[in-house]
């Protein structure tokens, strides 16, 4: 089952006056934006590398340790709970340091860590100290790549086109995510699963190298650089009072909680429900879970005109709802007529939460002082990072005392509250509409 997507003052444009809102350009195909370019090559290269991992990690850890649910569940949760945990650290460190230079460190350095695993396991033999350990320090480069990466974004793209840059990265992190385990499942079909580690070291050889292809400018810190307070703690407070200062960013973080919550509930329950409850054939729930990826790419394709048609504000609104209440057609899908529901299901989540979380990111871009963007970033991926597998968690033990459909009901019901919180009031979406049309 699909889940909820992974969370400044604007630049000037480049010459001329502004342009009003009806006769700004479209989308526009990164071809001759290098910049861009290069940012969106690097999410597809390291979006199929992370996919051929998360499949070729858990299938070593079962074949040469005999891991079982709990071992490789385990495994998972560690390349996310670094992130989680040092997201304060990360966003500091995102603000103050040389962006180009940190990107590039951050990413050649997955190649020995990851490099490790197939090492060890031709040599000794794999352990999980070592597997642990790899997942981990591999999920805390992960999680800073990716909080530098957003902050990165606004100052290598003019303010006006932050819309459709953001459609580009998100479209090639969905390829990634369509085409990587189907990559990594052939890989794994020829080769051993610790060797299929490998496309991942390359991913990362090359994505680090597009990085250094970046303005050697993004090495200057924004603003003040993070330095208006000289502690890290002073640092945090300076980030947290954007946050709490800025309405819609506030709000941004309880609707992805809540979105995720129970998004997270739902898919931990999703293929139980669907194979014991349902009875889908193999084939249909394969279909399922292909019409949330013909969603999501609906979504990229759409989001930057549906944004503009709407209006920023409304448009994260109403996606942010309508993700929401989609949640309901999995418990409706017991009532009959299960398959075409949960295809609608995914087509309406997928789409709905892909225009979302283009326009959630790209309204944050633009109300976050550029010097505390990292921190900022790094507080709401750590939003979203830990709900969804908390959500996973309290579905499954809540399932297993009152049914799985009464808890499908409730996480919908969680989800859809979420997404309220963006029920902005009338002057509030004024100012983020301001903000958007501000050049």
């Amino acid at each position: 089952m699909g889940s909820t997507p992974t969370t400044e003052p604007s630049v000037p444009p480049e010459s001329g006056p502004p342009a009003p809102e009806s006769a700004r350009p479209g989308p526009v195909p990164p071809r001759g934006r290098r910049p861009l370019v290069l940012l969106v090559v690097e999410q597809l290269t390291s979006s199929v590398g992370r996919q051929v991992t998360a499949l070729a990690l858990p299938l070593l850890a079962i074949a040469h340790l005999d891991a079982g649910p709990l071992g490789a569940s385990a495994l998972l949760a560690m390349t996310y709970l670094p992130g989680v945990l040092l997201s304060p650290l990360i966003g500091v460190t995102v603000d103050r340091a040389r962006l180009r230079r940190l990107l590039v460190g951050a990413t050649w350095a997955q190649v020995p860590v990851i490099g490790s695993v197939p090492l060890v396991a031709a040599v000794s033999g794999a352990t999980w100290p070592h597997l642990f350990a790899a997942a981990a320090v591999s999920g805390a480069l992960s999680s800073t790549q990716s909080v530098a990466s957003q902050s990165c974004l606004p100052r290598v793209v003019p303010a006006e086109r932050l819309l459709s840059a953001n459609s580009w990265l998100t479209g090639a992190r969905t390829v990634g995510l369509i085409g990587g385990p189907a990559l990594g499942g052939v890989l794994i079909g020829f080769v051993d699963p610790a060797s299929a580690l490998l496309v991942e070291c390359a991913a990362y050889a090359v994505a680090g190298a597009l990085f250094l292809a970046l303005p050697v400018a993004l090495n200057r810190p924004p603003g003040d650089g993070g330095t208006g307070a000289r502690s890290r703690v002073g640092a945090l407070r300076e980030g947290l009072a954007v946050i709490r200062r800025e309405t819609l960013l506030r709000r941004q973080a309880l609707a992805a909680a809540g979105l995720n919550l129970g998004g997270g509930a739902g898919s931990g329950l999703f293929v139980l429900y669907a194979d014991q409850d349902l009875g889908l054939p193999s084939w249909q729930l394969g279909t399922v879970f292909a019409a949330y990826a013909v969603g999501m790419g609906t979504g990229v394709l759409v989001a930057t005109a549906a944004t503009r048609a709407l209006g920023m504000a409304r448009a994260i609104q109403v996606c942010a709802l309508g993700a929401g209440a989609a949640l309901f057609l999995i418990p409706a899908a017991s009532l009959g007529a299960a398959f075409p529901v949960l295809v609608l299901y995914e087509l309406l989540f997928g789409l709905l939460a892909t225009v979302w979380s283009i326009a959630m990111t790209t309204g944050r871009q633009l109300v976050t002082p550029a010097h505390l963007l990292g921190r900022v970033n790094a507080f709401l991926q750590a939003v979203l990072t830990a709900t969804l597998p908390v959500g996973a968690f309290l579905g499954g033990a809540l399932a297993s005392r009152a049914g799985i459909v009464p808890v499908l009901i409730g996480a919908a019901a969680v989800a859809l509250a979420g997404a309220s919180s963006l029920c902005f009031p009338r002057d509030l979406l004024a100012d983020v509409e301001r903000a958007a049309e501000k050049p």
